[in-house]
């Protein structure tokens, strides 16, 4: 048959996947032990009721638990990186779990696999042994449908009781979101909006393997030990969480050489004229936080901190003479200047991959939003949100910078500018966002002083003369 080429690991999950790794390996907080502990306390002692005040339709086996116990734990080890978390294919062997031994006591088992698995990522040095405390509200989740199976009275398989099962799985669905949210509030190790975005991604999977861990557990119902042969499943999923790994690594080791591309390109253009080097740094910081101020995607993020960081680069191919020029450029030198967005697009072109894209946002960082601008005369949301955000944050540093040509603009001039201008040369929920950032009492530029007030100059408001 054909060979089926691997879904791209794009570099926004993988960098969050970078940050989670490097997550795992510190310890706790005060305030996430503070946190974890209760939550750990509290949950076995739920699981522990439910064991105890619980009537369970089919008798304990030890043997049986145990192995299931060993399987949940070996399952517990294949692990899809999906951002700031992971998950685990464990529904497998849950759900067999839930109807083929006793009902009551799966979220102590569940719990047990769960420490015994997180135990071997600790001995092999892949976790702070801290984070041992977090697995045991991990596998809180099996409370909830255990719950409501006992009370539905739908603790064997069988196949009349699909409606309770569903109630199960969104039972389970519910919590998990409830509890992870609680737990990103309390701990604000991750917005609610992240956390909440990982448990849906969670849940898309559990979804794709609850009617195989359904129909294994209804197949075994007179030979429970039966169920365990979904195993070789598991090794094959564990192939393809090797083959996600791997790809991994490769898009963040490509990503660390097109960001360290872009810092060699930058050094180069500090190199070659300090005051735009210093502009860009300015300009970077400023497009981040006002990135994150509008919320938008990681790979938008990217691309505006490092079109940011590369808008000025073709600036090196235009003359010193042009770019400190004391006075307002003529014709044929405006025209010149023109062509740096052109000739820093090809730079990165040259490059390829990721910088290839953030050439786009260096090609449209001068376009202006009423398709005024240049060198295409995009309009609107033809130019790319990235540049949008460029465009506002280095026309409002070059405000409020001296250039060779005039002195700074006061930090109020400046805003005034960009409200008159938003709408025209400027996006108005760019111009928003950055008002907001530079509102912030935590922002670097309100504890510089003001500069001395300048006649505004006529020319468009660029980093470019």
């Amino acid at each position: 048959m054909p060979a089926i080429d691997p879904p791209k690991i794009d570099d926004a999950t993988a960098l969050r996947v970078e940050e989670a790794r490097t997550f795992s390996l510190q310890g706790l907080s005060a305030r996430q032990q503070g946190v974890e502990i209760t939550s750990a306390v509290l949950s076995v002692g739920a699981a522990i009721a439910l064991a105890v005040l619980a009537d369970a339709d089919r008798p304990f086996s030890l043997p049986l638990a145990v192995m299931f116990v060993l399987a949940y734990a070996a399952i517990s080890r294949v692990a899809f990186n999906v951002g700031a978390g992971y998950v685990v294919p464990t529904q497998l062997v849950f759900v067999p779990m839930l109807l083929l031994t006793p009902t009551p006591a799966v979220p102590l088992l569940v719990m047990l696999g769960t420490v015994l698995a997180k135990l071997g990522s600790v001995l092999r040095g892949q976790s702070a042994p801290q984070r041992m405390i977090l697995v045991i509200t991990d596998a809180t989740f099996a409370l909830a449908p255990a719950a409501v199976l006992i009370l539905l009275d739908a603790q064997l398989p069988d196949w009349a009781s699909w409606p309770a099962y569903a109630a199960a799985v969104a039972a389970q669905f519910a919590a998990d979101a409830l509890r992870e949210s609680l737990r990103a509030y309390l701990t604000k190790v991750l917005p609610v909006r992240v956390m909440l975005a990982e448990i849906a991604e969670a849940c898309r999977l559990d979804l794709l393997l609850i009617p195989v861990g359904l129909l294994t557990a209804l197949a075994a119902a007179g030979a429970p030990a039966a169920a365990l042969f979904v195993l070789p499943l598991v090794a094959l999923l564990q192939m393809f969480a090797r083959e996600r790994d791997a790809r991994i690594e490769q898009t963040l080791e490509l990503g660390r050489s097109y960001r360290g591309t872009a810092l060699l390109l930058c050094d180069l253009l500090e190199d070659d004229d300090e005051y735009t080097g210093n502009h860009t740094h300015d300009v970077v910081e400023l497009a981040a936080r006002v990135a994150d101020r509008l919320r938008v995607p990681e790979d938008v993020k990217r691309e505006t901190e490092l079109g940011a960081m590369l808008h000025d680069i073709g600036k090196i191919g235009i003359p010193d003479a042009i770019i400190n020029k004391p006075g307002p450029l003529d014709e044929e030198e405006w025209k010149l200047m023109k062509t740096h967005t052109l000739e820093g697009q090809r730079m990165l072109d040259r490059v390829g991959g990721f910088l290839g894209s953030v050439g786009e946002v260096v090609r449209a960082s001068h376009e202006r939003f009423d398709g005024a601008g240049y060198p295409d005369g995009l309009k609107g949301a033809e130019i790319p949100l990235a540049a949008r955000i460029v465009s506002v944050c280095d026309a409002f540093n070059a405000m409020t910078t001296t250039r060779s040509y005039r002195k700074a603009m006061p930090v109020a001039t400046a805003v005034q500018e960009l409200r008159r201008c938003s709408g025209t040369q400027f996006d108005p929920a760019v111009v928003t966002a950055l008002l907001d950032v530079i509102g912030d009492p935590g922002w670097a530029l309100s504890l510089r002083a003001e500069p001395r007030v300048a006649t505004p100059p006529a020319r468009t408001y660029s980093s470019a003369p």
